[in-house]
């Protein structure tokens, strides 16, 4: 399958969509996820086209895991998490719905199962909400 220049991430990243913008640098761009599993779901994006690990460059990954590795530290302290989980998809019976690579970045609570993927859109003044408690944690830090 070729790169589909029109998926949601790339429109996101082009500015024709918007998104709940937590942090953004030369290579990469954290948003929150709009369907998200926990509260302080985010996904990190890399700005080149890649519809999967496999096509990722190289230095793209490294750019994509320094910004999960900040946004992971943000979400487990603005939203007190035990441990925080990331996960990756490639392909669509891996799972993937959105065929440009994403990085997931999940705050987890002891006890406190994820919620289905992809299923429910949150309210956008929690995701808001959500976004600035990260954004704050990584003000601090």
């Amino acid at each position: 399958m070729a790169y589909d220049a029109n998926n949601i991430f790339a429109r996101i990243l082009r500015g024709e969509v918007p998104a709940f913008r937590v942090y953004e640098d030369e290579h990469t761009l954290a948003i929150m996820d709009v369907m998200p599993q926990a509260d302080g779901h985010t996904l990190v994006l890399p700005k080149a086209p890649a519809e999967n690990l496999f096509e990722l460059d190289p230095d793209m990954a490294g750019a994509v895991i320094r910004t999960a590795q900040k946004i992971a530290r943000a979400v487990h302290k603005a939203f007190a998490a035990d441990g925080v989980t990331l996960m990756q998809f490639n392909g669509e019976a891996a799972g993937q719905t959105v065929f440009h690579f994403h990085l997931h970045v999940l705050p987890r609570h002891a006890r406190q199962p994820l919620r289905s993927h992809g299923r429910t859109m949150a309210d956008s003044a929690v995701l808001e909400e959500h976004a600035r408690r990260i954004r704050a944690a990584l003000a601090e830090s």
